[in-house]
């Protein structure tokens, strides 16, 4: 039995390979990501004649040079959790670092764990471009609500009060009222050199040409607005204008790459099997699905529901000592961060829609769990908790049955 220890870092890795009882016989050198390299790792690795197990850090991205490189050629690769890897490496007392040391220290776990080994598999083409789609969605809300933030801040400062107002983004058709109203009327002034009855008849106006619903109230809160602001930039300075329209025009483009990529996630998520039963969960729409079925994967890869909610980083382990039960936890936050954000989304739809949700799971056990008192994010949390438990059994169950037709 040979273990390979490879501690990843950018644009290089540092390998050891060893045997039981501390039998080192490759001793830690390093080796670029490059394809001569990489041969030449390769190569010395065929030399072994003993089974190989090959063991790696996740990295994010770094990683992947190597790993993929090591699978073309037969090899099986096992990726390790940083933080599993960190409380193995930290035993001792001095407790020394260097990538040296590191790469000793995983192939010493793939000897201790040997019997543990288990390879990652490969997720299926479409399901790695599901989740990278995916990230990059999460990636670009966060920019998004950046930009968002910019702009409130300059018109606080033009328009004050009209940020909490309009601020409405359409997901589906990449609409975004606030950007084009400020484009628009872009200074109190735009709007208060008209009367209140003209302002109301060409917002209407400006409404369908746009193609939002028309809405007097709303005009009529805006003109109020606007006549009782106190806006701290003039509207006849030159770069007034260019500052709210540039804020207006970036917050665009992010729309724009969210709009696409959201319309990407749809298209590959309706090809997965499970689609129409993720669809046909109560609180999970057409923008929801996608993300999910991204997010999740395939749940058959979590060997329980328990291991997907632990995944979600929305269990709280057991703790026990002597006589003492711990009762009162915490969740433990450890996993997919998306995943819960995910869930939050989730749960809020299915508060906001409770009343027309009547029978289901979820729903109800969401509704007792705040009858009995517990407060919004504990019901939510427990009740998050249930719909994976739920996910986790129907997908699973919609795959093991497309796999066995095909």
């Amino acid at each position: 039995m040979i273990s390979v220890g490879i501690d990843v870092s950018k644009g290089k890795s540092t390998v050891c390979a060893a045997k039981p009882y501390g039998e080192v016989l490759m001793t830690p050198r390093d080796f670029k990501h490059t394809k001569d390299d990489l041969d030449s790792l390769v190569k010395q690795l065929s030399r072994f004649k003993e089974e190989i197990h090959i063991i790696m850090e996740a990295t994010g991205n770094y990683h992947l040079p190597i790993y993929q490189y090591l699978k073309s050629k037969g090899y099986q690769v096992a990726i390790i959790n940083p933080l599993e890897m960190k409380r193995y490496r930290c035993q001792g007392i001095r407790n020394p670092k260097t990538d040296k040391i590191d790469s000793y220290i995983i192939a010493q776990y793939g000897i201790d764990f040997w019997y543990r080994f288990t390879p990652n598999s490969d997720m299926e083409e479409s399901r790695a471009e599901l989740r990278l789609l995916g990230l990059q969605y999460t990636s670009y809300m966060r920019i998004r609500t950046i930009r968002c933030q910019d702009l409130c801040h300059i018109l606080d400062r033009t328009t004050p009060g009209v940020y909490g107002l309009l601020d409405d983004f359409n997901r589906n058709n990449g609409q975004d009222k606030l950007c084009d109203f400020a484009e628009k009327y872009w200074h109190c002034d735009n709007i208060t050199k008209y009367s209140e009855k003209l302002f109301v008849e060409r917002y209407n106006a400006w409404l369908k040409k746009k193609g939002y619903r028309q809405n007097e109230n709303e005009a009529r809160q805006l003109y109020f607005i606007a006549k009782n602001a106190i806006p701290t930039l003039d509207s006849k300075l030159s770069s007034t204008k260019l500052l709210v329209q540039e804020a207006v025009n970036v917050l665009r483009e992010v729309d724009s790459s969210l709009y696409d990529i959201l319309n990407q996630l749809k298209t590959l998520s309706k090809m997965m099997p499970e689609y129409d039963t993720v669809l046909a969960m109560k609180g999970i729409g057409e923008t929801l699905a996608p993300r999910f079925i991204a997010e999740v994967g395939d749940p058959r890869r979590f060997h329980s529901a328990k291991a997907l909610i632990a995944y979600a980083g929305i269990d709280a382990p057991p703790y026990q000592s002597g006589q003492f039960i711990g009762t009162k936890r915490h969740i433990s936050k450890r996993g997919s961060a998306n995943l819960r954000k995910l869930g939050y989304e989730l749960m809020d739809s299915v508060n906001k829609h409770k009343s027309s949700y009547y029978g289901d799971p979820v729903c109800e056990y969401f509704m007792k769990k705040r009858n009995e008192g517990k407060p919004y994010r504990v019901a939510m949390i427990a009740a998050f908790n249930k719909f994976l438990r739920i996910y986790h059994s129907h997908v699973s169950a919609v795959l093991n049955e497309h796999d066995k037709n095909h």
